[in-house]
Parts: C-alpha cells; sequence; structure tokens
C-alpha cells in the first residue's frame, strides 16, 4: 500500500531528524513508522532532497505543502547546497529576515532609561533591576507549580482544554534554556525548568507561560485533540524545528503571557510570587517588558552580521552586550545558539512570531482561540496582519 503524502511527510522528517535530532521537536505520530525509520540505515541528504521534491510535486498549495518545502531546504543544506543566510530563513520558515536599523533599539533604551532606576550604564541598571526581583532558591519550585495551576486555570477562559491534558513537571541544572516543553502525546507534556541560576520573578512568570498555558502545551494538547484526533490531520503529529509551524508556535508562547498578565487574572498570578516573599510590581515589570521587546531584533541582527557580513563572534558578541542589553554570558549563548545548525534560523522565529501573532489577535480572544485550535499558515498571518 501506498504511504499518504501526510505519512511521506512525517518519514521525511524523521529521516532528517536521523542526521541532526534538533530538527523534530515532538512526534506523536504511529509508533510502527518511527520504528521502520529508526531501524533502516540513515538516507543520505541528496536522497532525502528527491523525496522532498517528489512530495513537493504532488501537493496542493496548503500547510502541508509550506512544511515539506521547508524540509526541503533543510536536506538541500544537509547535501552541501549553497543559499544567503536570508533564503535559508525565508525557506525554512516563510519570513525574510531584515535588518532592524539601531535606531528601533536606541529609542528603546531611551524608554528602558525612564524606567529603570538608579545611575550608570544602561545595561547594568537592566541587570541589577533584574536581580531585584530574584526568586529564593528554595521558593522556585512550589512558585513554578502554583503559577502552571493558576494559568491553566485562567486559559480555560479562553479555550476548551481537553479532558486529560496535563503536564509533568521536573526541574533541572546544566543545561543552556530556561525552560522546555517535551510534548510527549496522548495529551500529555514534560516540562523541565532550568534552575541552574536564579531565576527572576518576571522570568519566571514568562517561562511558565510560556512553556504551558495559555503557550506550548495548550497549543500542543488543542492541536492533538482539534486536529489529529477530530480532523484526522496526521501531519499534525510532528512537530518541526526547521518549519513555519515553529514560527506560530512560539508566536503564541511569546504572546502568552501578555494575554494572561495584562487580563483581569494578571494580579492573581502576581500574588503567588508576593506569597513567597518576592516583591515586584507587576505593573511596572510588564512596562519594562514592553519597552524592551523591540531589543529582541537584535539577535536576528547579530545572525545577519555572523553569517551574511561575515563578523566574527566576538563582534556578535559585543552587538549583543549594547544592543539586546544582555550580559556577557547570555550573549555568548545566543552566539552559540545562532550559529549551531539545528537553531542558527531559529532566532527569527520569536520576535518575528510574536509580531505575526500580536498582530493577528489584536486583542481579540477568539482570534488567539483559532491559534491554538486550527491548522494555521503563516500566510493566514501575514494577509490578515495587512
Amino acid at each position: 500500500m501506498t504511504d499518504s503524502p501526510a505519512e511521506r511527510y512525517l518519514r521525511l522528517g524523521l529521516r532528517l531528524a536521523r542526521h541532526d535530532d534538533g530538527v523534530v521537536d515532538a512526534y506523536f505520530g504511529p509508533a510502527e513508522l518511527a520504528a521502520q525509520v529508526g531501524a533502516e540505515a540513515p538516507v543520505e541528504p541528496r536522497a532525502l532532497v528527491k523525496e522532498a521534491d517528489a512530495l513537493l510535486g504532488e501537493l496542493a498549495d496548503g500547510w502541508l505543502r509550506d512544511q515539506v518545502a521547508a524540509l526541503r531546504v533543510f536536506a538541500g543544506g544537509l547535501a552541501g547546497e549553497s543559499r544567503s543566510y536570508a533564503d535559508e530563513v525565508e525557506g525554512c520558515y516563510g519570513i525574510r529576515p531584515v535588518h532592524t536599523d539601531e535606531a528601533v533599539f536606541a529609542e528603546a533604551h531611551e524608554r528602558l532609561a525612564d524606567l529603570l532606576p538608579g545611575d550608570g550604564p544602561l545595561t547594568q541598571r537592566f541587570l541589577r533591576w533584574r536581580e531585584s526581583m530574584f526568586v529564593p532558591a528554595d521558593k522556585v519550585e512550589p512558585v513554578v507549580a502554583a503559577v502552571i495551576e493558576e494559568a491553566r486555570t485562567q486559559t480555560r477562559a479562553l479555550v476548551d482544554l481537553p479532558e486529560g491534558e496535563g503536564v509533568d513537571l521536573e526541574f533541572v541544572r546544566d543545561v543552556t534554556w530556561l525552560g522546555y516543553n517535551d510534548y510527549l502525546g496522548d495529551l500529555r507534556g514534560r516540562v523541565s525548568f532550568n534552575v541552574t541560576k536564579p531565576m527572576t520573578a518576571m522570568d519566571l512568570l514568562l517561562v511558565a507561560i510560556h512553556e504551558t498555558y495559555p503557550g506550548h502545551q495548550a497549543e500542543r494538547s488543542c492541536h492533538e485533540f482539534f486536529l489529529v484526533r477530530g480532523q484526522g490531520l496526521l501531519e499534525e503529529t510532528l512537530a518541526l524545528t526547521p518549519a513555519p509551524q515553529s514560527v506560530i508556535s512560539e508566536g503564541i508562547g511569546e504572546l502568552a503571557p501578555q494575554i494572561l498578565l495584562t487580563g483581569e487574572g494578571g494580579p492573581r498570578l502576581a500574588a503567588i510570587l508576593h506569597d513567597a516573599g518576592v516583591e515586584f510590581d507587576l505593573a511596572h515589570a510588564l512596562a519594562v517588558e514592553r519597552a524592551a521587546r523591540p531589543c529582541q531584533w537584535a539577535q536576528v541582527n547579530a545572525a545577519l552580521l555572523l553569517h551574511e557580513h561575515g563578523a566574527g563572534q566576538a563582534d556578535a558578541r559585543s552587538y549583543l552586550e549594547r544592543w539586546a542589553l544582555i550580559g556577557p554570558d547570555m550573549a555568548a549563548h545566543v552566539v552559540r545558539f545562532i550559529t549551531e545548525p539545528s537553531s542558527r534560523t531559529y532566532v527569527m522565529n520569536y520576535p518575528a512570531g510574536y509580531r505575526l501573532c500580536q498582530s493577528y489577535v489584536d486583542g481579540d480572544p477568539h482570534r488567539f482561540r483559532r491559534l491554538l485550535t486550527e491548522q494555521m499558515r503563516v500566510t493566514d498571518l501575514t494577509t490578515s496582519s495587512r
């Protein structure tokens, strides 16, 4: 029996993951299909390019074709095809990175200077302000659990979360990220939080909501329930990193904290931190967050400097410290992220995904619910944003 286009797409994604395990973010499709791919010898990238080309030739315009086209670009890179960084990003995500004028960052810095206490260099003031909100180490785990439960309760007012949905929470050390949702399928996610370094109150709220409700956990479980189980869309059982679905997924994750924290439930979430002995002003923290958000595009600029303009890693780190207002350790982490093969293009998804989703939702809860429950394309959002 001939595989369906969706099954061929799953095989293609899983075969590419044999060359780079960062390609697949989650898979909860047929176990036998994954077992077959795992048992076979790795397929050469040039053969995978041909697989993608053949499948593209049979697919009509739509979500699945967007995804396969992205895999075609990624496979081509593995096969030695040469393309510019901007072409690679656009080929994977359907959005093209462009240089953001530093005047945008300078304006953001001016707004931050008015909001941040103290004197001295702005980066130091920003870092000191963040340090003033550190959550005591022995409070992080219970506070994270309480924030997730409250966020889940508030999310039920936005969307009907599937019955049986939930997360398994774990705390880890010595990883480079703050939080990660490993979606397991069957409506469950394993959410890991990095407790290696002190976590600020605002970071805790942002990461917890981004990774769970109404962020990634709400998105993944709703997609499984409404799209896979409800509509039989087998292709939704594979979550890919270098593909358009990542733009929308990260856009949802970035927008999710704004949805809750600026709403009526924001004070209830802040109260969890206050009860743990962390004093911070949520309204002020949100104002700082809004002022600093344009500086996310400095990371895209740094990637362009490295990959399009021949800058060295030291120059990229210095650029990030100046314009993104981050310390040397975080700047080094960002540079590692934008130079590794499976993540070098991914940095675009956070600011671009947020911009697209925020513009599309435009304060309408029904539209946010659509992001969680419907199969949306990047072009759906770009068209609606015009």
